[in-house]
């Protein structure tokens, strides 16, 4: 009798040791939980500054050109001219470049960097350059409802390269707003991918260009733009969630490209 509990003994203390590993061993196989995101302008995230540590671009920025003045003129100038650029491939490349407030909006990127930009493989990184845009909102809407200068086509009525909607026209246009985030992105994935510094920030001021191109901008308007844009830069750079989440985004971007090269060999 004793010696069958002794056995019994063994096997419920082998039974209790072998649990952990059997716990462990299911929680190894369990597929992680795919990572979720927002969907627009409606749930987008906010930024990394606070209202009191955002710079605001109406104080730093000059005002936008005065009316009938030469750098005015050059304004409608080029706004005329781009709109002889309708069903090019530039037309077509500045109505994708609209894109600004979904997850997905950085792959403008992709051929600068080498890559697909995916939100799930690179989710820190997506969620930076999100929430950059929320930086934006606070440090632009001073100057734009401030100095609230009319788009180009409102002023001048003329085919854009997107219809645009209804709250773009009570929107000011000084500063661009897309040249401005598309300059920040630029500035950041330069310094995570310097082998590729000179292919982004040429992208990242195509991005801008778009917005005149397309005729819901003034060039004026991407040149007040892009110092926002930088301006942005400069405050995240002593912010210390930002840096905390760019040293895991950087880390991201370098894994998602090394895995496009070994895909690419692969291929060969």
């Amino acid at each position: 009798m004793i010696r069958i509990l002794s056995l019994r003994g063994r096997a419920v203390a082998a039974a209790l040791a072998l649990a952990p590993l059997i716990v462990l061993a299911g929680c190894a196989s369990s597929p992680s939980p795919a990572p979720t995101f927002w969907s627009g302008f409606r749930d987008h995230p906010k930024g990394y500054l606070t209202a009191g540590a955002a710079p605001d671009a109406s104080r730093f920025l000059p005002p936008p050109p005065e009316a009938g003045s030469l750098r005015d003129q050059d304004d409608i100038d080029r706004y005329r001219a781009t709109r002889a650029l309708k069903d090019t491939p530039r037309w077509d490349q500045a109505r994708a470049d609209n894109e600004i407030e979904t997850p997905t909006a950085p792959r403008v990127f992709n051929e600068a960097l080498g890559i697909r930009f995916e939100p799930a493989r690179m989710p820190t990184l997506t969620r930076l350059l999100g929430r950059m845009l929320g930086d934006l909102e606070t440090i632009q809407t001073p100057a734009k409802r401030g100095f609230f200068r009319p788009r180009p086509f409102v002023a001048e009525p003329a085919e854009t390269c997107f219809p645009p909607e209804p709250w773009l026209a009570n929107s000011g246009s000084y500063p661009s707003g897309h040249a401005a985030l598309g300059w920040a992105w630029a500035l950041v994935l330069a310094e995570m991918a310097p082998d590729r510094a000179d292919a982004v920030l040429a992208r990242g001021l195509a991005y801008g260009d778009s917005r005149m191109i397309c005729g819901v901008h003034y060039a004026s308007d991407v040149e007040a733009g892009r110092l926002v844009g930088a301006a942005l830069v400069a405050a995240l750079k002593a912010n210390p969630a930002f840096q905390a989440d760019f040293s895991i985004a950087r880390n991201e971007l370098k894994a998602a490209r090394a895995g496009e090269t070994e895909t690419k060999n692969f291929r060969r």
